[in-house]
């Protein structure tokens, strides 16, 4: 069941909740967003299993999932497949166009209710947009990004926005420049103070 947002979702608002059906280690169980309260989230939708792209961003996120969890951070992937689907593609050898064992669940959303929930459902072509959400401890979306079908995501990315979040939530008086990088120059969100870090570029 989800809860949508009168069909406009936005970065800091809460992310709808949702249970339902996941794949993991080769089991069907029930996953609840809410549960996961406490860590950060990286929720990520893909259009179908045994497809082109999706693989490639599947296998990605589950080969550097260790990178995540050390940020304490959960990675969790929907697609509006069956997890009959889901099952068959990871036990599918990666050479053939599986994606193996994976070290997060696969969400199936036959109903179509999470994606619709996340306004990333392509009403034509009836699968999920490449919508990326970053949801904070709180449940809070705080980072979202939405691709066409045909080109995928960056996990280098998807993890820099990540510790960028981590950081201006732990240090709420400063802010991240572009290309931030962890260990990289901040800025303090203060018109006189700014002008410290904007002497150095």
């Amino acid at each position: 069941m989800t809860t949508p947002l009168d069909g406009c979702l936005r970065v800091g608002q809460s992310a709808p909740d949702f249970t339902a059906t996941a794949v993991v280690d080769q089991e069907f169980k029930t996953i609840k967003l809410s549960d996961y309260r406490g860590k950060y989230v990286i929720l990520f939708f893909y259009p179908l299993d045994f497809t082109f792209v999706c693989p490639t961003e599947v296998v990605a996120f589950s080969d550097r999932h260790a990178e995540f969890k050390e940020l304490n951070t959960e990675v969790l992937s929907v697609s509006v497949d069956s997890e009959f689907a889901h099952l068959a593609w990871i036990q599918t050898e990666r050479k053939l166009g599986g994606v193996g064992d994976l070290n997060y669940p696969l969400i199936s959303d036959i109903k179509r209710e999470i994606s619709t929930a996340y306004n990333v459902l392509d009403p034509d072509a009836g699968v999920a947009l490449r919508g990326l959400f970053i949801i904070d401890k709180e449940g809070v979306i705080q980072h979202s990004t939405v691709n066409n079908l045909s080109f995928g995501r960056s996990v280098d990315e998807t993890l820099r926005v990540l510790q960028a979040i981590q950081h201006v939530q732990a240090h709420p008086e400063e802010v991240c420049p572009v290309d931030w990088q962890p260990g990289g120059k901040t800025m303090n969100a203060d018109p006189d103070k700014s002008k410290d870090f904007f002497a150095t570029v």
